[in-house]
């Protein structure tokens, strides 16, 4: 490993002279409590579940994206190692079967996929090499580790030793050679070895993968990691991303538990020390990668990636104990709970919570299994003995019509312990001045042996709202309590609308009724790509005779209306197989027609015209008007 030791120990001299200065230096706030492990837990499981609520059960992936569906499972089987929880294998499993076949370009949102979760993109591959170790872990299913040790397979072909002496090419056309293809190579060549009974050959290509990576140039005079080499093999200077830093621990750290040399994990701590000085990766001890800037715009790749980072982060405090990590991590699970939380436990981008209107935080299931990842690594190693989680379904919009409405709410309380025994949970709701809100003063859950899984319930929480009651969005909170100090706050907001008006995939969440595997773009506008479809509700009041919509639409759109959810007739359909929303547009629909049954709702559908390859309608906007006798 004289690689190594020469390339590393000067970095380490000439940028961090003594780690004891790194981590004084290092952005964690003096005196940032770290949560109960019942609350980290709590906040873990609830998160966890808001994430899963996106998990597509027929293609068993995250709507359009491959490569991130692959980190957002295996954050999922973090979460299940981490809490005991195995409530979610069934999904990892699906996923397992359902696509490890091959399938073309589009029909997964992205490239032809040779299968065995392998495709042009070897970076792509090696992500799916990660989440199949997890499983593994989880499962000691030898199907998991035999899938990662095919696509091991797969990346080893594109090792290079012509081109820059070594390291792995980011792609099948051989174009760059780039810090996460390697960093994700050392660490899987790593954990194969590591699990692999009497094996030399992974630790072999481990070894000389670190040795290049370390020597590569990589790794710049700061410590941090530069995104990849030019094409003279030198270190191009490019972004510093923080997913690269993270990849770069956890290939030192997994290398250092296969050989026992100490320096690697002197350089995952001079890695991670180097990210932590403020300035680096870190602005007021918070994690940002540059795109989180307010006036920058972020894309579906950038929105994982400082998840992954924490998930090594999380890797080196459980191996070294050292609290400068622990606190690091704990500083990023407060704050992200604290500021960049929605009412709905949706987690954003922004950790520290910063918005405007020109410069939105962002929310869905990419950046809550990022943030879900800081959550799980402020999870005590350790273990936790007892947990109280709640959460709050999400309302239907109210429009008023003159009179009182009701509208019920599905109130869901978990529970683990490691005591089989029953345990009373007492119920505490609040709402608006002149709200009524009805739902039981206490309930008994009986705690199983299994004290991994959650003992849960559902209970109704009816809810009253004054025909007075003004426009916006009403907060409705039920607190959950437990001997022991247990408690959890669940929230929700009820949303009153006497208009009509609001921007696909940012202000649309209230009127959804069905996500049907949709998704959304960092431009404002909810998409359907192939099978998914996306339904809108619209209670109008029980007076309305006549209403109007025009919806804002582009690329492969279908639209159908109803009025029930479940029977439609088609009212708009693009013919061309448009991929530029070239043929973005106000259409008008006359809704009158759907407006015979008794509670007066109507449902618009949106799906895709052509679904093999790809690019369905997207909703940029929705206004209606509506009229009463």
């Amino acid at each position: 490993m004289t690689m190594t030791r020469r390339t590393l120990v000067a970095l380490t001299a000439a940028a961090l002279p003594a780690l004891g200065a790194a981590s004084a230096a290092h952005a964690a706030p003096p005196g940032e409590p770290r949560v109960r492990g019942a609350e980290a837990l709590a906040r873990a499981r609830v998160a966890a579940d808001v994430l899963m609520s996106d998990y597509d059960e027929d293609k068993a992936w995250f709507p359009s994206s491959w490569w991130n569906s692959a980190v957002a499972l295996q954050t999922i089987g973090d979460y299940m190692l981490r809490s005991g929880d195995r409530r979610y294998l069934k999904q990892l499993d699906r996923t397992f079967e359902r696509n490890k076949g091959p399938f073309p370009a589009g029909e997964l949102s992205g490239d032809e996929l040779y299968g065995n979760f392998t495709s042009r993109a070897i970076d792509d591959s090696g992500w799916w090499a990660l989440t199949w170790i997890t499983a593994y872990d989880l499962t000691q299913e030898p199907k998991y580790l035999d899938m990662a040790v095919t696509i091991g397979e797969f990346m080893n072909d594109f090792w290079d030793p012509a081109t820059c002496d070594g390291g792995i090419w980011w792609d099948e056309e051989r174009t760059y050679k780039n810090a996460v293809t390697n960093g994700q190579w050392i660490r899987i060549t790593a954990e194969l070895h590591n699990r692999i009974d009497g094996d030399t050959v992974w630790l072999d290509r481990a070894q000389v993968a670190w040795d290049w990576y370390a020597d590569s140039g990589l790794l710049n005079e700061r410590g941090l990691v530069n995104d990849g080499l030019t094409d003279a093999c030198e270190n191009n200077g490019d972004r510093v991303y923080t997913y690269n830093q993270g990849l770069a621990i956890g290939a030192a750290l997994e290398l250092w538990r296969a050989t026992g040399d100490a320096e690697l994990l002197e350089a995952a701590r001079y890695v991670a020390d180097s990210a932590l000085v403020e300035g680096a990766l870190v602005a007021d001890g918070i994690l940002t990668e540059w795109t989180d800037v307010l006036g920058e715009t972020t894309n579906d790749n950038h929105k994982q990636f400082k998840g992954i980072f924490l998930r090594y982060l999380m890797d080196l405090a459980d191996t070294t104990g050292e609290d400068r990590y622990r606190q690091a991590v704990a500083t990023q699970a407060s704050t992200i709970w604290e500021d960049d939380r929605t009412i709905g436990d949706e987690l954003g981008v922004r950790w520290a919570g910063a918005s405007t209107e020109d410069s939105p935080n962002v929310f869905d299931w990419r950046t809550q299994a990022s943030a879900l990842s800081a959550l799980i690594a402020d999870l005590p190693d350790s273990g936790v003995r007892r947990s109280l989680s709640a959460s709050l379904s999400r309302p239907p919009v109210v429009i008023p019509d003159g009179e009182p409405t009701s509208v019920q709410l599905d109130l869901d309380v978990a529970l683990t312990s490691t005591a089989s025994r029953p345990v009373r949970v007492g119920i505490e709701a609040e709402g608006p001045d002149g709200w009524r809100i009805e739902v039981a003063g206490s309930i008994d859950l009986d705690v199983p042996e299994d004290e991994g899984t959650p003992i849960s319930t559902t209970l109704p929480v009816q809810v009253t709202i004054p025909a007075e009651a003004d426009d916006g969005h009403h907060l409705v909170s039920v607190t959950a309590t437990a001997l022991g100090g247990l408690e959890f706050v669940a929230r929700s907001e009820v949303l009153v609308a006497r208009a009509i008006d609001f921007d696909g995939g940012t202000e649309d969440g209230p009127w959804l009724w069905d996500v049907g595997g949709s998704g959304v773009t960092d431009e404002p506008g909810r998409f359907a790509d192939g099978t998914s479809f996306f339904v809108y509700r619209f209670p109008f009041p029980a007076s309305t005779t006549a209403a109007e919509l025009t919806v804002t639409i582009s690329n492969q759109f279908l639209v159908d209306v109803g009025p029930d959810g479940e029977t439609w007739t088609r009212v708009l359909a693009e013919d061309e197989p448009l991929r530029d929303a070239s043929n973005r547009g106000d259409h008008t629909i006359d809704l009158t027609p759907y407006l015979g049954g008794e509670d007066k709702d109507v449902y618009l559908k949106v799906s895709d015209a052509f679904p093999e390859d790809g690019w369905g309608g997207q909703v940029h906007h929705v206004s209606a008007q509506y009229s009463g006798a």
